[in-house]
């Protein structure tokens, strides 16, 4: 079967909704060519030779490039030489790249629509796509072009390229995830908002300011005002007559989803899929009525109830209005998601039948689960299928990965807000499969949790309405089968429950992050670059030179060049000096708990304290080392946010002082994105990935490090176990305990608690020493401090002094900078396994059935 991947999100937020009163519309993805009685396809419109005559091919050519440029300046921005800036260039540019990309769009999905073929479709709450324009280049191969272009009209590229601030479409790991699926599912030709992060002068703490990313008219975007959905909430579900299963749904709110659509370009190739982002907006607009009444509030009501709904990814869930506005988010997305992917079955004129044998639809978390609802509440309100056969199709749709090893990170959600909101779907959730058996398991299989109020168990819902679920690294899916969902493994059987390892892709990760490394690998190799960046295990060829002494040199001077790169862009952001010959040890994640940024900044600090106690000739023996932190905390997460805080504040004690300054400095960078990991990444020598252990679904930060030639530390967890297998475990910094201890670890903290100065007393060293103030704060950190004295749930007391040895084996292996080139180099050439190429192929064809489309 052939197939595409279609790909949605809430990013002007969510995706699909209800047939009563749905709008269904016409559209050039999803309509066909017309046929006469002999199966030719018929020219749609007026003069064939006219229309073929004046539509335009791909400008690649230089002339063609510059003219393209000048004409959007002159008409799409109206303006000139003497008024254009560099963001007026980037403007110019990026319409001009899109241009390009609407017309393999077109072509891409016009074959979509003659070859009728399955298509998968990835369902994300989060795209985290970093800057579009880069990487849009490269992939189409124009780079230079563009370049010489720029420079002609008196821009310099790299100038234009930094106007463009990335999408606030994630937070993290799981969005640009996705993103990386995206680019491999164009290149394999498959047919498939958060906030700004502020650091306060005065005491260093985190500050949440909307994004500005939409503040300009975004150019990747195409509005398709043509294509909207009606998307009902609240109301009443008046269930028709015993035993059908079925039931009207009215009243209430409703909205409009508008689509935009975001072209993204494979490499190498002309196939270009689809992102689809969905805007909220009134369904009646501005109510003039009340606005002449003199009710001036009530005039603007709905616009701004309906607005609301795609304005902030992820509000704060600690107020009720959040919680609701969240699970709001989550069922106009895949509300809109639905209907959308209904009206492109409905023009293939097959039965209903067949649904599931044209769309496959993958659940990126547990965040899209309501469409498995959804799903059903069309199949059986609007088509008027019987339950058993509406559940057939459902279940031969979805697919589930769960990214999760935390029981109490299982998303829920009360069944008062579910009734209240959906009430349909309440229903339909709680007429969902009955389990058999004792009633123990059956509490635990069971979608709704007892208690007060009731809880919907999103998790459960998405194993039980998807064919097969999956983890994302082989540690991870084991731990689902074995501690997360082990009764459902006893019902199903092992074979509904595999594992997809995460990937990455090398495009935006070496070649677009790291062109100096991409040039050095290109020419050592002496194969295209195209050939590499679309087989990664073609780096093993690197292993053949790894004592070459020459090669090495040239090795070790790209990661200078590219730390001197992040030198220069701290000194221009913070105003600080930054040692490029020191050592760069980087963690940049998402702050939680479990990713224990608590343990490396206590480790700095133990650093510190010891480099202050040494003799002036004893420090002149230290390895110099640069500490940088990246990561934004959730707004509400006040013990992740302190943490940023105390960070902020140690670097100010650290830095400032003369004694320690040459040999240790720390640098919290504010506002992390996938732009500043693309500088940070190249750079790294080592980075930390030390979350406990059995914690880390996957990870692929890690990934991105070591495919740079960086050095991993971490536990034994999520992917670094993979990554270490592929690398050899002689070139990764492996510390502390492994999963099966953690449990038994836990257990004694409750009942059997020993105080930290007799586990390690280093670590109670490092907190008495906070706690005393010298990095500020009043005892302000004693919550967090408070963290580890009591309860320590993720076990940094025992796993401190193990942590302080491995970067103590660090700072040995560092000081021989032959061996560690080896290990780099190593490291770099065994990552052909991390390619998201790979991971999305594994989906493919173990999971959703489809095959490459060749334009």
């Amino acid at each position: 079967m052939t197939s595409t991947i279609d790909t949605s999100s809430i990013g002007k937020p969510p995706l699909t909704g209800p047939r009563a009163k749905r709008r269904h519309v016409r559209s050039l993805t999803g309509d066909f060519p017309e046929v006469d009685e002999k199966g030719q396809e018929k020219w749609p419109k007026g003069d064939e030779k006219s229309w073929k005559a004046a539509m335009r091919d791909l400008h690649t050519d230089l002339p063609e490039v510059t003219r393209s440029i000048v004409n959007h300046v002159q008409t799409s921005l109206a303006r000139a030489p003497y008024n254009i800036d560099d963001f007026g260039a980037y403007q110019a540019a990026a319409l001009s790249v899109r241009d390009n990309l609407i017309v393999n769009w077109n072509a891409t999905q016009l074959e979509y629509s003659r070859k009728s073929p399955k298509r998968a479709y990835y369902l994300s709450l989060e795209f985290l796509m970093g800057r579009t324009l880069s990487n849009a280049l490269l992939n189409l191969g124009l780079l230079d072009n563009y370049s010489s272009s720029l420079s002609s009209l008196g821009f310099s590229l790299e100038d234009v390229l930094v106007q463009e601030r990335d999408a606030a479409l994630g937070n993290g790991g799981l969005g640009r995830l996705a993103a990386c699926y995206l680019d491999s599912s164009a290149t394999q030709e498959l047919p498939y908002g958060i906030f700004q992060q502020l650091i306060k002068a005065d005491d260093g703490s985190q500050l949440e300011a909307p994004d500005p990313w939409l503040d300009h008219q975004n150019p990747w975007e195409l509005p398709r005002l043509d294509i909207t959905y009606e998307v009902r909430f609240y109301g009443n579900a008046q269930r028709w007559s015993e035993g059908t299963g079925r039931a009207t749904w009215s009243g209430g709110q409703e909205v409009l989803a508008v689509a935009y659509d975001v072209m993204i370009p494979g490499y190498g190739t002309k196939c270009t899929n689809n992102l689809r982002l969905w805007e909220s907006k009134p369904k009646r607009g501005f109510d003039l009525q009340s606005f002449n009444a003199g009710n001036y509030e009530r005039a603007v009501e709905s616009s701004n109830s309906a607005a609301a709904i795609t304005s902030v990814l992820y509000p704060n869930d600690h107020t009720s209005f959040g919680k609701e506005l969240r699970l709001k988010q989550q069922y106009f997305w895949t509300a809109a998601s639905l209907a959308d992917i209904m009206r492109r079955f409905k023009h293939l004129e097959k039965p209903i039948s067949e649904f599931a044998d044209y769309n496959a639809i993958q659940l990126n978390d547990t965040h899209p689960t309501l469409s498995i609802v959804e799903l059903m509440r069309i199949l059986l309100d609007e088509e008027e299928l019987t339950w058993d056969n509406a559940w057939t199709i459902v279940t031969n749709t979805f697919f589930f990965t769960n990214h999760t090893v935390l029981p109490e990170a299982l998303e829920k959600w009360p069944v008062p807000l579910m009734e209240h909101l959906l009430p349909r779907h309440m229903q339909i959730i709680f007429d969902i499969k009955k389990f058999p058996g004792d009633r123990e398991k059956f509490s635990r299989l069971s979608l709704i949790e007892e208690g007060f109020p009731k809880q919907v168990r999103m998790a459960n819902l998405a194993v039980v309405g998807s064919k097969k679920v999956n983890g994302v690294a082989e540690l991870h899916s084991d731990l689902v089968k074995k501690n997360l969902l082990p009764d459902f493994v006893d019902f199903y059987g092992k074979s509904k429950f595999g594992n997809v390892t995460n990937g990455i892709t090398p495009r935006r990760w070496l070649d677009q992050c790291n062109p100096s490394l991409s040039a050095l690998i290109t020419d050592t190799l002496k194969l295209d670059r195209n050939v590499w960046l679309k087989d990664l295990y073609k780096l093993e060829g690197l292993v053949a030179h790894l004592d070459d002494p020459q090669f090495q040199a040239r090795w070790a001077a790209v990661k200078h060049q590219n730390k001197e790169r992040l030198a220069l862009f701290v000194e221009r952001q913070l105003g600080l000096k930054v040692n490029a010959d020191a050592m760069f040890d980087v963690q940049i994640k998402r702050l939680h708990e479990y990713k224990r940024q608590t343990l490396n900044i206590l480790g700095v600090i133990h650093r510190y304290l010891l480099i202050k106690n040494k003799t002036p000739e004893e420090r002149k023996k230290i390895v110099k080392k640069v500490v940088f932190f990246a990561g934004k905390a959730a707004p509400g997460y006040y013990i992740a946010k302190l943490t940023i805080r105390l960070i902020v504040n140690v670097a100010r004690v650290i830095n400032a002082d003369p004694d320690t300054s040459q040999y240790l400095s720390l640098f919290f960078l504010p506002d992390y994105s996938v732009s500043l990991a693309e500088i940070l990444i190249p750079a790294s020598d080592i980075s930390q990935h030390i979350s406990t252990a059995g914690t880390e679904a996957s990870g692929t930060s890690n990934m991105k490090f070591c495919l740079n030639g960086g050095l991993l530390v971490g536990t034994v967890d999520g992917a670094n176990i993979e990554i270490a297998e592929e690398v050899g475990e002689d070139n990764v910094f492996f510390f502390g305990h492994l999963t099966p201890d953690v449990e038994d670890l836990r257990y004694q903290h409750t009942y059997h608690p020993v105080p930290v100065e007799q586990k390690s007393p280093a670590l109670a060293h490092v907190l008495n020493a906070v706690s005393s103030g010298i990095f500020g704060g009043d005892g302000v950190y004693e919550p967090l401090l408070n963290t580890i004295r009591q309860g320590d749930f993720y076990i940094l007391t025992e796993d401190f002094d193990s942590y302080i040895r491995a970067l103590e084996m660090v700072d040995e292996a560092y000081a021989d900078r032959t061996e560690w080139t080896k290990k780099s180099i190593r490291t770099t050439a065994k990552m052909g396994k991390f390619s998201s190429d790979r991971a999305i192929q594994d989906y493919a064809q173990e999971y959703w059935n489809v095959e490459s489309i060749k334009l």
